[in-house]
């Protein structure tokens, strides 16, 4: 992490729950705050926040020097406008950093002008430092540029380098968007306790500290995850119950799987838009 310290100006577009994760992952690992540029037209109370803690200041527009890296922290829908905008403050060394979801790098080489590109897809568990993000790196990117991505992106958690850029969609779909399969997962489970008989508060408690400690297990021991599974179902008990239903030819597996396909088609999608 200690490339931060001499990365130069970061400039972050949009201040939201993603951008934030990632300041505040960036000046944990070492990022002056003198050299955070943070620019949202509307900052939230969260954005607002975060920029008294740390005396950075936020920006209604993209404003001073040329930075040595922009990253955008925007939703893809409104990317068009962005980047019209960001012109003036890209220079021939900046190298951009965007985290839009479903935004290719061509479209992003066009309209910044630039083809020093890494598209990236991190997760909310960013905001712990817990998070996994998928990259790709445009043509123009030289080792440097990729080692300063790197460096930014694992301020957040891991970074897993791809070399199709169609790869992403399907990361999109299973690391970006899985955090919210899991919260699912567990209001599922507390719903089911509760069809048990069990009242809503404590449902939800077992059904939340469930998750939260099979991930701990999960983080702890290097075994797949198969068989973290097997280590827990005794031959024809409780738990070998559940699972026959779970993993049955109608059961999870063929959920998830259309569900992570809707997911990557929307990502798509948002790159056609």
């Amino acid at each position: 992490m200690s490339g931060l310290r001499s990365l130069g100006p970061v400039m972050l577009i949009g201040a939201g729950k993603m951008g934030l994760a990632l300041a505040r992952g960036w000046l944990d690992a070492g990022l002056p705050p003198s050299n955070l540029i943070l620019v949202d037209p509307q900052p939230g109370e969260a954005a607002r926040a975060f920029a008294e803690d740390f005396g950075v200041a936020i920006h209604a527009e993209p404003v001073g020097l040329e930075p040595n890296v922009l990253v955008l922290a925007v939703k893809p829908q409104i990317i068009g406008t962005v980047m019209a905008g960001l012109g003036p403050v890209i220079g021939s060394h900046t190298l951009v950093l965007s985290i839009a979801a479903g935004i290719s790098i061509a479209t992003l080489a066009r309209g910044l002008a630039t083809d020093r590109v890494v598209r990236a897809m991190p997760n909310t568990p960013a905001q712990l430092g817990k998070g996994i993000s998928g990259a790709v790196a445009g043509p123009g990117v030289d080792a440097a540029g990729r080692a300063a991505a790197e460096a930014l992106l694992e301020a957040a958690g891991r970074v897993l380098w791809f070399d199709a850029e169609s790869d992403l969609d399907t990361v999109t779909a299973v690391s970006g968007s899985g955090p919210a399969y899991v919260f699912n997962l567990v209001e599922a489970l507390a719903a089911a306790g509760v069809a048990q008989g069990l009242s809503e508060p404590v449902a939800m408690q077992l059904a939340r500290q469930t998750i939260i400690g099979a991930a701990a297990l999960l983080d702890a021991d290097p075994a797949p995850a198969g068989v973290l599974r097997q280590n827990v179902t005794s031959p024809n008990g409780t738990t070998a119950a559940a699972l026959a239903v779970l993993m049955a030819d109608d059961g999870l597996a063929p959920l998830v799987t259309r569900a992570v396909a809707a997911a990557r088609r929307r990502s798509e999608e948002l790159g056609r838009d």
